[in-house]
């Protein structure tokens, strides 16, 4: 995989939080239904299908696909870690970051 300017920014930014939250205390409930969480998983969810449908219909190739969901499952287990710091939940913040690394996946599906 090549490395770009974005998955460098979007490997730097969960570096950063990984930091952060490292002396945090982890969640013991998960609050999968929070609002904030529900919209981002949604997304991902709706970005999977995207890249499934392009696939088969020959607008991208398998590699490409590949890497898409690579980077998908990188923002969901970013969403996860991020939930476990905040008792299930995540922040607006942590929600504008993770659409952000969202938008930029999605402008790569079917290009």
């Amino acid at each position: 995989m090549i490395l770009t300017s974005k998955t460098f920014r979007v490997a730097l930014i969960a570096a950063s939080v990984a930091l952060m939250g490292a002396t945090g205390a982890s969640a013991s409930t998960w609050a999968q239904r929070h609002p904030r969480r529900a919209e981002v998983n949604h997304r991902l969810a709706n970005q999977n299908h995207r890249i499934n449908r392009e696939l088969r219909e020959g607008e991208i190739t398998r590699g490409q696909a590949r890497g898409l969901h690579r980077e998908d499952r990188f923002v969901r287990r970013e969403e996860r870690f991020m939930a476990s710091q905040h008792h299930g939940h995540i922040t607006r913040a942590e929600q504008r970051a993770l659409n952000q690394q969202e938008n930029g996946i999605s402008r790569q599906i079917g290009q």
